[in-house]
């Protein structure tokens, strides 16, 4: 069973700006091809989840509105994307992605949705070019068909993931954690269960010395799960990050969540999160960091690249 989802509709951009050009998730999944980290039929591929399904995690007025196409012109601004039949598509299709990734984590410790991260989605409606919030469906979900009794949603985007904590703030079966700009967008934060703000130009030593410090508070209890947004928009010269983190610096975190995870016995699912620049491929290389290091420390080795299981 491969430990990837991938769908062809991940690979195009949506954001209108970009034209019909590769998106930074199309590259990515030519670079986990040519690097040999998936073969060519190997991925696991979604379906969009149906609207009653969403609806575990988001009003079901909402949703409708996301489904017909019917989003109010306020709504469609703070989302950052139109309100049109490919973005409802792919939104569902992340849903279907993350849970289908934090099953195969399940069955094999390490899995990852190439795509999804949507953090800023709450119950109530999108924002920041997130409709629907994947993570908190696949944990919901997998809660509610008792499949895990406690989740880790573990949050490195360069943004607090205000939506999941406005989700789960009475979930005591979620636990949230963001590590975030506290300068950055969401000028409003929410309330996760943990927050950690750093400040502008923080930079690599200190971030890992932060990050040391949140694994080791957060670990100290147990889960079943850990969904990990490994959004790359903390690095050095990401169009909306502040961090200042290195390449180095992103290889070190991700070498030290997953160490740490797979040392605590902690199946992970990774959802892409955010990474932003005027290069997708370059963006895409950011993304590549987490496959890397997975590899690295053999949590993808029994992947057969020709695609048997």
């Amino acid at each position: 069973m491969s430990r990837l989802v991938w769908h062809p509709d991940f690979a195009r951009s949506l954001m209108p700006r970009h034209g019909a050009g590769l998106s930074k998730l199309g590259h990515l999944h030519r670079l986990l091809l040519r690097e040999g980290l998936i073969g060519p039929n190997a991925a696991l591929t979604p379906a969009p989840a149906g609207s009653a399904a969403i609806t575990r995690v988001h009003h079901p007025a909402y949703v409708e509105r996301v489904m017909s196409c019917s989003l109010g012109a306020e709504e469609v601004r703070r989302i950052g994307l139109p309100a049109t039949q490919e973005v409802a598509r792919r939104a569902a299709l992340a849903c279907s992605a993350a849970l289908m990734a934090a099953e195969a984590a399940l069955a094999h410790g390490f899995a990852a949705s190439l795509a999804g991260g949507a953090h800023h989605a709450g119950p109530n409606g999108g924002a920041g070019y997130c409709v629907f919030n994947d993570a908190a469906f696949a944990a919901q979900a997998l809660l509610d068909t008792g499949r895990v009794n406690r989740v880790l949603i573990l949050d490195l985007d360069v943004h607090q993931g205000d939506g999941t904590a406005r989700i789960f703030t009475i979930e005591p079966r979620v636990r949230t954690v963001s590590m975030h700009a506290e300068r950055n967008f969401p000028a409003r934060k929410a309330r996760s269960d943990i927050d950690l703000g750093l400040p502008d130009r923080t930079g690599d030593a200190d971030y890992l010395r932060a990050l040391d410090g949140l694994l080791a508070r957060v670990l100290a209890e147990r889960f079943d799960l850990a969904i990990y947004n490994a959004g790359v928009d903390p690095c050095r010269g990401d169009r909306l990050g502040r961090l200042d983190l290195s390449r180095e610096g992103l290889a070190g975190r991700e070498r030290m969540v997953l160490s740490r995870l797979d040392a605590a016995g902690i199946p992970v699912a990774v959802v892409m999160g955010g990474g932003y620049g005027e290069d997708p491929a370059e963006v895409a290389g950011r993304h590549f960091t987490v496959f890397a290091e997975a590899a690295r420390l053999g949590l993808m080795a029994r992947i057969d690249r020709a695609g048997a299981p």
